[in-house]
């Protein structure tokens, strides 16, 4: 098989893990016998120091002819302490999501074994738990027009705004998610004070009675949500929310397992899809060889199995990252007892199991 795939490696620590996804996509290139053509483009702070714009056209005109796009992350903190930062490192993945139609972002939240004393929670608590969040991804505050501040700079104003179309389009994704795992949707909103979140629980309601009436559809306010992510998370299968509300509680999930560090996302819609871990650029690490690059590299499992078809490639590549868990070969922050392992010595361990 013959695939381009875009490689965004943006800030921080992306460059480093995203060249660890890329030396794992290359082993599987090499065991299955595949051409990759790995084409690099620019994004985020690192744009905007080269050209002034974190998503450059060339960058977008490259995702558009591309089969799949790896990104690693986003993020400088001159532009984060700075509120008064016109153009910032964040408006280039925005903005690549619009352009490129990504309106549903998948994060998957699994437990590993041998990771399990690396929750806050306890044991009892977390076992068991397996759930995805569904994301809307180019809709609501983040978004919505208009937006901006009072001409004295003393009031700010941002707008939500969702459509009968961005919610029914989906909940279809998450319907159909559900039917292949435990039939159940959670659907989070706050009804109970905002327009928005009405509509969504009366469009919801509507595709769930008409199309997928086998599926169990609940609701829950997006704070009572937030309690039990905690207090009771193995009782979710498939959470399904607006764009804000599941950048939260996709971040309070990745928590569960022991590490954001360890969790991947893949975001579909109308065009190239996109795959990347769910953290930051945490760009305390940058250039350190000490980032973990496990979300990364189970992005691209992801990006494998779901983005290009390749199942079998993907179930190995992941097995393989399950394996070094197993054996704690590990980065600082997950290692425990375990002896550190570096981000490059993570990603040829895996690149190795991978051709052996």
């Amino acid at each position: 098989m013959e695939k381009v795939i875009a490689v965004l490696p943006g800030d921080g620590i992306g460059p480093e893990i995203t060249d660890q996804a890329v030396k794992a996509l290359k082993a599987i290139e090499k065991r299955f016998g595949h051409q990759f053509t790995f084409v690099y483009g620019i994004i985020g702070a690192s744009a905007i120091d080269l050209c002034g714009d974190p998503y450059p056209p060339e960058t977008h005109n490259l995702c558009l002819n591309s089969d799949a796009i790896l990104f690693g992350a986003i993020g400088d903190p001159k532009y984060d302490n700075n509120p008064a930062a016109k153009i910032r490192p964040e408006q280039g993945l925005l903005k690549m999501r619009k352009e490129l139609g990504l309106y549903a972002n998948i994060r998957p939240v699994e437990l590993f074994q041998s990771l399990i004393e690396r929750s806050p929670l306890k044991e009892e608590k977390i076992r068991g738990v397996d759930l995805v969040v569904v994301r809307e991804l180019t809709g609501g505050i983040y978004f919505g027009e208009p937006r901006g501040r009072s001409e004295n700079g003393e009031k700010a104003f941002d707008t939500c705004l969702y459509s009968t179309f961005e919610i029914e389009r989906i909940a279809e994704v998450a319907f159909k998610l559900a039917e292949k795992r435990r039939g159940h949707i959670t659907l989070v909103d706050k009804a109970n004070v905002l327009e928005t979140s009405r509509l969504w629980r009366e469009v919801v309601s509507r595709v769930h009675k008409q199309h997928y009436p086998t599926v169990t559809l609940d609701y829950l306010f997006v704070d009572n949500a937030a309690m039990q992510l905690v207090t009771n998370p193995a009782k979710f299968d498939v959470i399904l929310t607006e764009n804000m509300f599941g950048d939260i509680l996709s971040d309070e999930a990745s928590v569960l397992t022991g590490s954001i560090g360890l969790l991947p996302s893949a975001s579909y819609g109308l065009k190239t899809p996109l795959f990347e871990p769910i953290h930051g650029s945490y760009p305390q690490a940058a250039g350190k060889n000490i980032a973990n690059p496990l979300a990364t590299i189970l992005s691209s499992a992801m990006l494998l199995g779901e983005g290009l078809g390749l199942r079998e490639e993907a179930s190995l590549l992941k097995q393989c990252c399950i394996e070094i868990i197993n054996e704690r070969f590990l980065t600082p922050d997950l290692c425990g007892d375990a002896p550190p392992r570096t981000t490059s010595e993570v990603g040829d361990r895996i690149s190795a199991a991978i051709l052996s």
